[in-house]
């Protein structure tokens, strides 16, 4: 669809389309953050693509996730076709509207906030806490993997089948990958979804500020 007819398209119809596009390009940039954020925790580097350069691209990109989940959770509220509140953006499953599939879209919502959140303040965090909080991008993805999958409008055209099996193998391999690699990990290891780096001794803080 051109701009030109989403522009000629009535208000309730323009919101409609912008909350699919906002949640298949929500799903794109959060296995994106996802990978980036598994290079980074094993503090791989490559000689053309500085290792900050990652990490910088990882924190971008997240922020961009939370960008275009707002979208999507705002247009959907706006649009008003199903009775979705602003609440039920984010409290999970109390709903009328499909409660269970809305209230893990709610859920992977407000992990990703938790994520976000504690990367802006990480600086005022103890990084045990700090990693702990992030390893929640492991479980924030497929749950909106699911999400999406259950109740997205999209979900059963060929493309956006082809969407989800891309991110799952792209995913699966990171994920295998990254556990094959354990403590082989470097100090300054990262996060799935936020990023930042360690600043133990002898270890340059690449992200965030001092403490």
């Amino acid at each position: 669809m051109t701009v030109a007819t989403l522009a000629a398209a009535s208000p309730s119809k323009a919101l409609w389309y912008l909350t699919r596009g906002a949640g298949v390009v929500t799903l794109l940039l959060l296995t994106a953050s996802l990978l980036l954020g598994v290079v980074t925790s094993v503090g791989w580097s490559w000689a053309r693509l500085p290792r900050f350069v990652v990490v910088a691209l990882h924190r971008n990109v997240s922020l961009l996730v939370l960008a275009f989940v707002g979208i999507h959770v705002s247009t959907m509220v706006l649009d008003g076709f199903v009775p979705i509140r602003w609440i039920d953006a984010v409290v999970p499953f109390i709903g009328a509207y499909h409660p269970l599939e809305m209230g893990l879209g709610a859920l992977a919502f407000d992990l990703l906030l938790a994520v976000l959140l504690t990367s802006a303040l990480r600086a005022r965090l103890s990084f045990p806490t700090w990693r702990l909080v992030h390893w929640l991008a492991y479980v924030c993805w497929p749950i909106a993997m699911v999400h999406g999958f259950l109740i997205g409008t999209d979900r059963r055209e060929p493309w956006m089948l082809a969407l989800d099996a891309t991110s799952l193998v792209l995913v699966g391999v990171a994920v295998a990958w990254r556990l094959r690699r354990g403590s082989a990990a470097a100090p300054g290891a990262g996060s799935p979804v936020g990023g930042r780096t360690a600043a133990g001794p002898g270890t340059r803080r690449l992200t965030g500020s001092p403490s």
